[in-house]
């Protein structure tokens, strides 16, 4: 009998998580790294900001120092997930 008690809570527990994934995840920004637009070079962040030669790349990931597999267009990146249109805001 305990061990049933066990299995249900474990699966109400499960089952959290995976709400509250579902609640983040639709909420989030995508990852963004500042970049050199023409290499994809990773920069320090501060280049990206007030004039400086980077700019924000989207998404993706970084290998080697470079970014790749995202965009420079914030809206073009989804973020999905579980229970997400992808047409959200941000």
């Amino acid at each position: 009998m305990a061990v049933r008690r066990l299995r249900s809570s474990t699966v109400v527990l499960g089952g959290m998580g995976v709400l509250a994934a579902m609640i983040t995840s639709c909420g989030s920004e995508p990852d963004k790294r500042c970049v050199d637009p023409v290499s994809r070079d990773r920069l320090p962040s501060y280049e990206c900001k007030g004039g400086g030669k980077g700019s924000y790349y989207y998404g993706g990931s970084s290998r080697n120092g470079k970014a790749e597999g995202g965009s420079f267009d914030k809206s073009a990146v989804d973020r999905g997930g579980f229970g997400c249109s992808g047409t959200g805001g941000g």
